[in-house]
């Protein structure tokens, strides 16, 4: 366990050009952006843990890319994927250099639509998945052997609308997740307030419709992230627009999922002001506990999972230190959670008490400008 006193007090930086000596125990932790003056693509910094230390080195700048904005890993670490966020959408896939932590492009591939939100591989490893904000699709992509992505194998595109005039006039695939036993794939579209149903070969490489292809949620709530649980027996989706956290549970046969559970991702009690919003959903390691960011009350909001039956119960409220949590990352092993505040420019370090899920902030940060996602690579 680490030790409370001394990780408030050691996370340090090491202003280096290259990333300092690798321990055994150390990450890299890579951070997508959104691009511009302050970035110029994604970054990389290292992790060092220790029994009763933590360190962090200067981010470096790990790849140039436009819009990195959501990042995915495969092949053990060997391979990163990142969605370039602009008009004409593509996915880049990259060979990592673990000693160094640079990042040499391999190939990049059109995402048949606009503005892709965010990047997944599949629990082989075979398979990269991209959803499409502007327009509302879905494409799967086949990995080959030397990590390189080929040709589009699935592409989905999705109709409809919902209540919101201004946010829901069209469709709009926010994030696109297997399920643990790589048999379906869920995509919340927050255009739709639907959660979309796939069938996933894993064989074939490529997405079918699945029956029932979906699972609503409340009129304007604004799906936007989701998680499982550790078996696979639930969902977890976080809704932008209503700052809600609604449970399902899951089918593992049809891929069925059916509501059990609405949360506030807020503290209890604090009402919906102009320019609240969610954005990540995660469930920890142990699978105790799920955390959810809110934007604009700039905070992570805690929830103890009950084990028997999945239902939510709220523990704590922690600020984030900035501005826009956007993305967050929790650490393999569960000790440390890593959060991308937007637009202050800033990642900040927290303890996770493995007893009660509890963050502790941590008393330094280090910057990167605009993070959007965190990801790790041991």
């Amino acid at each position: 366990m680490l030790k409370r006193a001394s990780l408030a007090a050691v996370v340090c930086l090491a202003a280096s050009a290259l990333l300092p000596a690798f321990a055994s125990s150390d990450l890299l932790v890579y951070f997508g952006t959104y691009t511009g003056a302050v970035s110029k693509g994604i970054y990389v910094s290292r992790l060092h843990i220790e029994s009763d230390a933590m360190g962090a080195s200067e981010p470096q700048l790990a790849a140039a890319a436009e819009n990195p904005s959501f990042l995915a890993t495969a092949g053990n670490g060997a391979y990163l994927y990142a969605v370039n966020e602009v008009a004409a959408g593509t996915v880049t896939a990259f060979g990592v250099d673990k000693q160094s932590g640079k990042l040499t492009e391999l190939n990049r591939q059109s995402t048949r639509g606009a503005d892709p939100a965010h990047v997944s591989v599949d629990r082989s490893g075979r398979t990269v998945f991209v959803a499409n904000y502007t327009g509302g699709s879905v494409a799967a992509f086949p990995i080959d052997k030397d990590g390189r992505l080929g040709s589009a194998s699935s592409f989905f595109q999705h109709t409809g609308h919902s209540v919101n005039p201004e946010r829901q006039a069209a469709p709009h695939a926010h994030q696109i997740l297997v399920d643990p036993h790589d048999r379906f794939a869920y995509v919340a579209d927050l255009g739709l307030d639907k959660i979309l149903i796939y069938q996933f070969d894993a064989a074939k490489q490529a997405l079918a419709r699945a029956s029932p292809p979906s699972a609503s949620l409340a009129p304007g709530a604004g799906p936007r992230h989701l998680a499982f649980d550790l078996a696979g027996h639930r969902v977890y989706v976080i809704d932008e627009l209503d700052c809600t956290i609604a449970a399902f549970n899951r089918d593992a046969g049809t891929g069925a999922l059916t509501p059990f559970q609405t949360v506030s991702s807020l503290p209890p009690g604090e009402r919906i002001q102009k320019g609240y919003s969610t954005a990540e959903i995660e469930v920890a390691p142990s699978g105790k506990f799920l955390y959810g960011s809110n934007r604009g009350h700039d905070s992570i909001s805690v929830f103890a999972i009950d084990r028997f039956n999945g239902k939510l119960t709220f523990v704590a409220n922690t600020p984030t230190g900035g501005k826009t949590p956007r993305g967050f990352g929790i650490t393999p092993d569960g000790r440390l959670l890593v959060a991308a505040n937007q637009n202050s420019d800033l990642v900040t370090f927290f303890l996770i008490n493995a007893a009660s899920g509890k963050l502790t902030p941590l008393a330094t940060s280090v910057k990167v400008g605009k993070p959007v996602d965190v990801k790790f690579v041991e």
